[in-house]
């Protein structure tokens, strides 16, 4: 039989945290998403990833809102932290348009906003659902059994 940590084992022992809410396929939703993904992230201890993940939701967020919102369907945000990984998730109904990287030119106005996920966080990807899909970023927060591999948006 394993015993409850102690005090003294606050140090070792991660305190998960987690925050999931439903917003409606509005632009208005992109900014509240951004601006309480960035207050949990700082309220759990990591003030540093605070704007990364900040503009990883708004992007996943702006994402699903072109390509994967139906009417009278909610896209949810999901904010996880294990104490090894700070997994941010946005699911929507849309499972047939799968997240890809696009090759933009220097004038482009549009297309750069996974190759910025790409760049913000240790991994990226997404997960088929029952209906519609998750797409996810993930920060190593320190030493655990998370592998750090770039996919680009290759599925796991």
């Amino acid at each position: 039989m394993t015993e409850p940590p102690t005090a003294s084992d606050s140090d070792t022992v991660p305190i998960p945290h987690e925050d999931r809410l439903d917003y409606t396929p509005f632009a208005r939703s992109v900014p509240l998403a951004r601006r309480r993904a960035a207050r949990l992230v700082t309220e759990w201890g990591h003030p540093a990833l605070a704007g990364d993940v900040a503009l990883v939701v708004s992007e996943l967020m702006s994402n699903a809102l072109l390509h994967g919102s139906l009417r009278d369907r909610l896209i949810r945000v999901r904010i996880t932290d294990t104490g090894f990984v700070l997994r941010v998730e946005v699911s929507d109904p849309r499972g047939e348009r799968l997240p890809s990287p696009c090759s933009v030119g220097g004038t482009d106005q549009f297309g750069r906003g996974l190759l910025l996920v790409g760049a913000l966080c240790h991994r990226w990807g997404w997960e088929p659902r029952s209906v519609g899909k998750t797409v996810y970023a993930e920060w190593v927060l320190g030493v655990g059994p998370v592998e750090v591999t770039s996919l680009m948006g290759a599925r796991e």
